[in-house]
């Protein structure tokens, strides 16, 4: 009798010995609370449970965890980057429906996405899809719709102007305008800003005037003291302040006190 119980007890260690280092077959069921091995076949869990307003149930399978730490699921994968491989994790609805729901009853933020060490190379996600995604805020940059984009750049676009009339005299501007240089040292026109052009922009008209011959004639501008391209005559005009205006004939020749025409100047930055 003391020699049964003896091998009994022995084929219980045995038995607990080689289940606590057993590795999961195929087949195998799912052990709570220890890691269940390496499988090499899929494991599939076919439903078919309608669906419920209720609080469970309606779903094939359910993972929560009740801990106000999170961890509901977790799904690892290590595929590759080529066309042939799947994603570590996929939603298909075969029918109309959605495809997947997120929902963040309390929080304010819904979730994140991260991907490798972000940077503009790093896409968040990619779509075929190109309506208008209802409550997306897609329209505003740091809280900024398109309109208010707009209004900002024009607010901080500043445009300044003159008008010159046919002696090379400003006769109206907004301000901070001066005549370097009139038709003196030669047939163009030298005005000083009053501020650096290197950045701006900068465009001259002809104004017209209700007078016979005075829709005629072309006109040109441009900074003074641009390498390779401009370099204006005038001593006081070679700084990058001023800017020269080349009224000029329609046949190209310069005009004379005869022929001259007033013309508007428009600076923007």
């Amino acid at each position: 009798m003391h020699r049964t119980r003896s091998v009994v007890a022995a084929s219980v260690v045995l038995t607990l010995g080689i289940s606590s280092f057993a590795v999961a077959r195929n087949g195998d069921v799912v052990t709570q609370g220890t890691r269940n091995g390496t499988t090499t076949k899929e494991t599939q869990i076919i439903a078919n449970i309608g669906t419920t307003n209720a609080n469970t149930g309606g779903f094939s399978t359910r993972q929560s965890n009740k801990s106000s730490t999170g961890g509901g699921a977790t799904y690892g994968c290590r595929a590759e980057a080529a066309p042939a491989n799947k994603p570590c994790l996929r939603a298909n609805n075969l029918a109309t429906g959605l495809a997947f729901e997120f929902q963040a009853t309390k929080g304010a933020t819904g979730g994140t996405i991260t991907v490798g060490g972000g940077g503009d190379a790093a896409k968040p996600f990619t779509t075929n899809a190109t309506g208008v995604a209802d409550g997306l805020n897609a329209d505003r940059v740091d809280g900024q719709n398109a309109a208010d984009i707009v209004t900002a750049a024009r607010a901080n676009t500043k445009t300044r102007w003159l008008l010159v009339n046919e002696f090379g005299e400003i006769v109206a501007q907004s301000g901070g305008f001066r005549v370097l240089d009139a038709y003196a040292t030669n047939d163009n026109v030298y005005i000083d800003s009053g501020e650096d052009l290197t950045d701006n922009g900068l465009a001259a008209t002809i104004a017209v005037r209700n007078v016979e011959g005075s829709f005629g004639g072309e006109i040109a501008a441009s900074r003074c003291q641009i390498a390779g391209a401009v370099e204006c005559a005038p001593t006081s005009a070679k700084n990058n302040q001023a800017f020269v205006v080349a009224p000029r004939n329609s046949d190209g020749s310069g005009t004379t006190a005869q022929t001259r025409k007033r013309f508007y100047v428009v600076v923007t930055e």
